[in-house]
């Protein structure tokens, strides 16, 4: 009995392997989708880094050149078994760690330079479970609904991606595609960070990085509803369709689901992409100001902004017909709606930042959560130094030196960046990232903190306040003060604006010149 027992348990063990093996070869089975392997992976991972940081650094002198320089081997070594995670657990895992990466300005330069490579590397899926998702979603196969349809994806994203096809009408459009097991493992794993965060923060109680999971918590669920990124889309096209350089792809509603988006295929350019503006002929400094523009315009006047601007998200192309150059805005999932009190405080801030009002800088710094850490929160926001701050972030352009100053410092302020960015309102944390990506646009096109994009700013604060004024008084005359205060104020940027550009043109020494022809100096 026992020996019959035992040759029955070993070819049920043989049959079990053999039937894994097979699954997993045909890539039915995939060893990521078990919790035990995805939380093993997880804790393993925290530990190592954990462990790192309490014995590498303890018999070095705090602030020594030498503590600085394993401290950045650390952050590296740390940097690298995170990415390594991100891409194995995948999905929300890589979402949070493309987030980090954007945070240039606030983290270490070994953390941010390591995870950006994560907007490059997501996970694709199979044809065998697009298909799956789409017959799910809109109860037809794809033959049934498309002509053609790309086999290979357009791009591939941390919860989903976009293929192109073309429809039984004709029309070529773009399928964004959710990744099957994202929905089901996104709850389970944002439970899983959330655990492994105050655990580390038992450990180094001066690192606070919560608000990185209450965000997961909070947007994740937001991104992952498709039917909600098509209702921001035309939103945000609604809100900017004064702006003819702006193209959001169309909707097509009949074929959306939450699992499932239709919209119109836009070619173009990454807009970091110099060298395909350079042989579209396309001018890279008005792609510039209508990136800032667009983002002054939805942060300032309209208080929804588009928080995922990376370059695959932003593409230019010329405009059919005119020739000018045209942003077009993909990726909608993710937008934060600012209060009307978060975004008039955050227009003072900027005009305080702008005009060098330092008591103002102080005064709405401290309206936004920053309390008494009001320089750094200045720093942080303007991705500028305290000096250049106290100067006139205006006056003054970004110098090499300055850039890798902020970089370095980001490092040694870790525990007073962490602590004030859990003080700060939700709001601001997507301000923080977005403004990150705009700034990376920038420096790629090689236009990063032109006095122009500050003087954009400014009209749009002014007229965001001017607005909120008008709205709190019914007094005829005094809107029509508030009203020529604003028209007043608006003129005199202009004013400088055209300064600035004779300056640039050298339009003096035209003048001179002309004045020399006109007038020859007698011989």
């Amino acid at each position: 009995m026992a020996g019959r027992a035992v040759k029955l348990a070993s070819w049920t063990s043989v049959a079990l392997a053999a039937s894994g093996f097979y699954l997993y070869n045909n890539k039915y089975l995939d060893p990521n989708d078990f919790g035990a392997v995805r939380v093993g992976r997880a804790v393993a991972t925290t530990a190592a880094i954990s462990y790192d940081y309490l014995t590498s650094l303890r018999h070095v002198p705090y602030g020594s050149e030498e503590y600085l320089q394993l401290r950045s081997e650390v952050h590296l070594r740390s940097a690298r078994r995170l990415c390594e995670l991100c891409c194995a657990n995948r999905g929300t895992f890589i979402k949070v760690g493309q987030h980090l990466g954007a945070l240039d300005y606030l983290l270490p330069t070994e953390y941010t330079s390591t995870l950006k490579v994560l907007h490059s590397q997501a996970p694709q899926s199979s044809m065998q479970d697009v298909r799956q998702v789409i017959r799910e979603d809109l109860g037809k196969e794809i033959h049934d609904l498309f002509v053609s349809f790309d086999d290979t994806p357009l791009g591939a994203a941390s919860l989903a991606q976009v293929h192109k096809a073309v429809l039984r009408d004709g029309r070529t459009v773009a399928v964004k595609v959710q990744h099957p097991k994202v929905q089901a493992q996104s709850s389970k794993d944002i439970l899983l960070m959330e655990v492994l965060v105050l655990a580390v923060k038992q450990l180094f109680p001066e690192f606070e990085f919560m608000w990185l999971v209450e965000e997961a918590k909070k947007n994740l669920p937001l991104e992952l509803d498709f039917l909600n990124e098509g209702r921001n889309a035309e939103k945000v096209a609604q809100l900017l369709k004064h702006f003819d350089f702006l193209k959001v792809p169309q909707i097509d509603w009949e074929l959306s689901t939450k699992r499932v988006l239709l919209m119109e295929f836009v070619d173009g350019g990454q807009v970091n992409d110099r060298g395909y503006m350079e042989r579209n002929k396309i001018d890279i400094n008005e792609v510039s100001r209508h990136l800032g523009k667009l983002y002054s315009e939805m942060i300032f006047v309209n208080g929804f902004v588009h928080c995922d601007p990376h370059p695959g998200n932003v593409l230019v192309r010329k405009q059919p017909g005119t020739g000018q150059a045209e942003i077009v805005l993909l990726d909608h999932g993710l937008y934060q709606v600012l209060t009307e009190e978060f975004r008039l405080n955050y227009c003072h801030l900027w005009q305080s930042l702008i005009w060098t009002d330092m008591k103002s800088v102080q005064k709405y710094s401290q309206c936004l959560g920053a309390g008494e850490l009001y320089p750094l929160f200045a720093c942080m926001l303007t991705a500028r130094s305290w000096d250049s701050v106290r100067t006139g972030i205006g006056h003054t352009p970004v110098t090499t030196t300055e850039e890798s100053e902020i970089r370095d410092h980001a490092a040694s302020y870790l525990p007073q960046i962490s602590q004030l960015l859990s003080h700060v309102p939700r709001q601001m944390l997507l301000i923080f990232k977005t403004n990150d990506l705009l700034r990376g646009i920038e420096a790629a096109l090689g236009t990063r903190a032109s006095a122009s994009s500050f003087l954009t700013m400014s009209r749009c604060c002014i007229r965001a306040l001017a607005v909120h004024k008008r709205k709190q008084t019914r007094s005829f005359f005094r809107k029509t003060q508030i009203s020529f205060s604003e028209a007043f104020t608006l003129w005199q940027i202009n004013l400088h604006e055209f300064m600035l550009s004779v300056k640039g043109l050298k339009l003096a020494s035209w003048l001179l010149a002309l004045l020399c022809k006109v007038f020859p100096a007698s011989r």
